[in-house]
């Protein structure tokens, strides 16, 4: 490549279009001098800051902070920050579910790193879709990129119990439900549950896709546990400004880190973690994005080789500041060592061995175990397969009932999310506790948006009677704060006609997680004849706006739940590789 060839850095970069790039770059100028700055910035690399602060997300509550941090390590080493927003998700306030909105704001940070002009970006977020919308979006950007996550909030305290959102959160409404605790109290553990700004203190989603990142190398080492209102956490920050500077000039981009080694190792820890089934969908929706198909039947492999390691609530008893203390990531990845691809290249631009080899030596802690000792001696997730899910289904196994895994029963059947608010907590209700709940019309489509109401509550009857579990499945997706022995992405979808929108009250349902099989004992020829008194028909599609591009084109859980234009054009390849 020529001098002439040479993209332009800096602020001479990305040029408007108004068919005279001196005047271009001329009016820049002066508008850069309006804002205080002197000719000085334009010989300056460039480092984006993408912004997703808002006052309907705390879990980005500390952006500010985190911001200036960033500026302050990009300018101790020569560059120019500028910050610049996109939207901001936070899973409590987005309707109908973020999920839905995790593409939009894929297409934002995809398109903002595209049109300014910027060498590098530090890409900031934290809640549950907003880190794989980043991830998704900058790798079809293709500029160096550097992922930091906010951090998860402090734990909170119950009459003397730690406590913390969102695994206790559910814990807590279950037995208020159950009629164990008064709207008082209620209502008082309500105002103890989140101790600071930041993300869910368990291994819910936000910290799953924090360690993820940390474990695919996007992001630096020991940057997924400190928490968002530490020190430790403004120091992350301040390096990962300072590596973004070092990111323009080795042009080390997404594509060159996240490669099937990457996506490889990520899986590992989610496995160990006991982590999110969220993971899945929003990892095979990055690796969609740079070419590669996730394969379930050898992600489901390689997870009965990992054993949980972590005692990390929901599966565990900790929190992921237990988990900081405990060494994090880097100490995880050590006691996973043999089972990762350590020549992995990582945004520092080493390889994930040369990280782990001058990483801090191990100490005694009761958080991360042995390879040789797991807190679970099964795999974190299984996925499932069957006739009742052709195209492969997830159960988070590590936070199930051990006497649920292996289970017959009778289906009660709820035909949609509006057909279960109405009918959960009916005293007429046809159900026992060994029944299996099914939830259809929550998927991809179906919702739309996959919404996390795959976590079905116990009936309230049962409940009363004490009833803590049952098995549920669904289309949808559950938060990885959630327990239980809940069946989750069955695909196809109800609304696309899978086998799911089929079954009726009284089928029986097998589930056999050492088998990994979802069975419904129903024939072939009775199935073809339900399909044919009872077609399927997909919902209307919107008359406009974001609504109907998400329905014409989102795919199913198995492939990200993505965008089929916003995947790459080439196929690369299958993750996780099989050996």
């Amino acid at each position: 490549m020529t001098a002439e060839d040479t993209p332009a850095a800096g602020l001479r970069g990305n040029l408007v279009s108004y068919g005279d790039d001196e005047f271009a770059l001329f009016l820049r100028k002066a508008f850069i001098k309006g804002a205080g700055y002197t000719d000085d910035v334009l010989d300056r690399p460039v480092v984006g800051i993408v912004n997703t602060g808002s006052g309907f997300n705390p879990c980005h509550g500390n952006m500010p902070q985190l911001i200036e941090a960033v500026k302050r390590g990009v300018m101790l080493d020569g560059g120019f920050p500028v910050e610049f927003p996109t939207i901001s998700l936070h899973e409590s306030f987005s309707h109908p579910t973020s999920m839905f909105l995790r593409n939009l704001m894929a297409m934002d940070t995809e398109e903002m790193i595209r049109a300014l002009p910027v060498d590098a970006v530090v890409l900031i977020g934290g809640c549950d879709k907003t880190v794989p919308a980043q991830l998704m979006g900058a790798a079809s950007a293709g500029k160096p990129a550097v992922q930091l996550v906010t951090g998860s909030m402090l734990t909170g305290s119950y009459r003397g119990r730690t406590v913390g959102a969102c695994t206790d959160c559910r814990a807590f409404w279950g037995r208020f439900r159950a009629g164990e605790l008064d709207e008082s109290e209620i209502g008082d553990v309500n105002g103890r549950l989140v101790g600071s700004v930041g993300t869910c203190s368990v291994a819910g989603t936000a910290s799953t896709m924090a360690c993820v990142a940390e474990a695919a190398g996007i992001a630096l080492p020991g940057s997924a546990t400190p928490p968002a209102v530490t020190a430790d956490r403004m120091r992350i920050a301040e390096r990962t400004g300072r590596r973004a500077v070092a990111l323009t000039r080795d042009g080390l981009t997404v594509d060159r880190i996240l490669t099937p080694a990457a996506f490889e190792n990520a899986l590992r820890v989610v496995l160990a973690l006991g982590g999110s089934t969220n993971a899945l969908v929003h990892l095979a929706a990055v690796a969609g994005r740079l070419g590669y198909r996730m394969d379930l039947d050898a992600f489901d492999r390689m997870s009965r080789q990992t054993p949980v390691l972590v005692d990390l609530k929901p599966a565990g008893e900790h929190y992921m500041e237990d988990l900081h203390r405990a060494g994090g990531v880097p100490r995880l990845l050590h006691e996973l060592r043999d089972l990762l691809d350590l020549d992995a290249l990582t945004v520092t631009g080493r390889t994930l061995g040369e990280e782990l080899d001058d990483a801090p030596a191990p100490f005694e802690q009761d958080v991360i175990r042995p390879l040789g000792s797991p807190i679970h001696p099964g795999s974190g997730l299984a996925v499932l397969r069957g006739n009742l899910a052709p195209g492969g289904a997830l159960i988070k196994q590590a936070a199930a009932s051990p006497r649920l895994v292996e289970h017959r029963g009778r289906a009660v059947v709820f035909e949609d999310a509006a057909d279960l608010a109405r009918r959960i907590d009916d005293e007429d209700l046809d159900v026992t506790a060994d029944d299996i709940l099914v939830l259809k019309n929550i998927g991809p489509l179906g919702a739309p948006g996959m919404p996390e109401a795959g976590y079905i509550p116990i009936p309230r009857k049962l409940a009363r009677q004490g009833v803590k579990d049952m098995v549920r499945i669904s289309d949808g997706r559950m938060s990885g704060t959630a327990a239980g022995t809940i069946v989750l992405h069955v695909s196809p979808e109800a609304a696309l006609g899978g086998t799911l929108a089929h079954v009726r009250n009284g089928d029986t349902i097998r589930l056999s997680v050492s088998e990994r099989t979802l069975h419904l004992d129903v024939g072939d020829d009775e199935l073809a004849e339900r399909a044919r008194l009872s077609p399927v028909s997909a919902p209307p599609t919107p008359a406009r706006g974001y609504a109907r591009l998400f329905t014409e084109q989102v795919t199913q859980a198995e492939e990200g739940v993505d965008f089929r234009f916003l995947q790459a054009e080439t196929f690369r390849g299958s993750v996780p590789r099989t050996r």
